[in-house]
């Protein structure tokens, strides 16, 4: 006769490919049933987004289906996202798993752009997720999803002021862009910048998130750092595009993160070339070619991904409906689709080795 033992042992050898350790070993097997031919048992996962979950779910199935006289083998997928390592010196923020920068060592590359979609896209997939905006001076997050002109809420806590996230596809929101006019500048020195991203992470009724992404403003300045000595983080994205000068400012931006102790998640290259609408089999490297693949080699850092510079990208932005949900079979949104995953998969590595 089988039992849950024998299962557990058969399954034994199955790794997660993203930690490569046994997924018995990690406790991702539970709740295991031997029902005469019939196995079932509960695969957890470390995200909902994570990108090679049906391959697991294979691998399981065919070594369990090894057992004699097994002829059903179901799986039912969940996910319990991993919590980010704390550190003595970093004060977490409750209820949040896991805090992502998403940075540029310069303007115009799409940062704004590829923090949105991951959010969206992290979201989609059945993850919590907010969206901080620490990009003070041009706060374009709102805009991008579709939230312009909404009000947030601020309310007496029990440790002063609490502001209430605007909410949608999924996404908590907090941005600057709630607290001013459209047109008003700030115009701010450093410490005025610390104090709100400070109170943007510490005094926003979050709830709790899987991921919060930050989008944090382009170069290596006192947002940056506020970010970096704030909180314990899970790690960064560095966003550029394929042209040298792009380049060489993401690896400041990268060096700013690795001399700051965070860790930094990977590179994604972003407007890697253009499809025409009208030509959508052809493609033309704009801004030049395969410089995010090599800069990431030279650095030792994974590339995320390379995202076709789309019209219906831009469009997206600017109505509003990021590209992951107005035209998911769009070439760009599978790569920013692919990158969440990628990114999901990166923060569980980090959390639990």
């Amino acid at each position: 006769m089988l039992d849950t033992q024998t299962v557990l042992n058969v399954l034994r050898p199955v790794q997660d490919p993203e930690l490569q350790k046994s997924l018995v070993e990690l406790n991702m097997i539970r709740n295991v049933r031997v029902d005469g031919s019939k196995v079932s048992f509960t695969l957890v996962l470390t995200t909902p987004a994570c990108p090679l979950r049906e391959f697991i779910v294979e691998d399981c199935q065919k070594a369990v289906k090894q057992l004699p006289g097994i002829e059903t083998v179901d799986v039912d997928v969940t996910a319990e996202t991993p919590q980010q390592k704390s550190l003595p010196d970093r004060q977490s923020v409750p209820g949040i798993r896991n805090i992502i920068a998403v940075s540029s060592g310069k303007g115009g590359v799409g940062k704004s752009s590829v923090a949105v979609n991951l959010a969206v896209a992290l979201a989609q997939a059945g993850s919590r997720v907010g969206l901080l905006d620490a990009d003070i001076y041009g706060p374009n997050a709102p805009g991008m999803l579709g939230l312009d002109g909404a009000k947030v809420t601020v309310r007496n806590g029990a440790q002063g002021e609490v502001l209430e996230p605007a909410f949608n596809y999924g996404v908590k929101l907090v941005s600057m862009g709630f607290l001013i006019d459209p047109d008003q500048p700030v115009i701010w020195r450093g410490p005025m910048l610390n104090g709100i991203i400070r109170q943007f992470l510490y005094q926003v009724e979050w709830g709790e998130l899987d991921y919060l992404i930050v989008d944090m403003p382009p170069g290596t300045g006192d947002a940056q750092l506020t970010l970096a000595q704030a909180v314990p983080m899970s790690g960064a994205v560095i966003v550029t595009t394929p042209q040298s000068v792009a380049l060489a400012d993401a690896r400041r931006g990268l060096m700013m993160f690795r001399q700051l102790g965070a860790q930094v998640l990977g590179i994604v290259e972003n407007m890697s070339y253009f499809i025409p609408p009208d030509q959508p089999d052809r493609q033309y490297d704009l801004f030049g070619s395969g410089g995010g693949e090599k800069t990431a080699r030279e650095l030792d850092v994974p590339l995320l991904g390379c995202i076709p510079l789309e019209i219906a990208l831009r469009e997206g932005g600017d109505r509003g409906t990021p590209i992951v949900l107005a035209d998911p079979d769009s070439a760009s949104a599978q790569a920013l689709t692919e990158i969440a995953g990628r990114v999901a998969a990166r923060v569980s590595v980090v959390a639990l080795t």
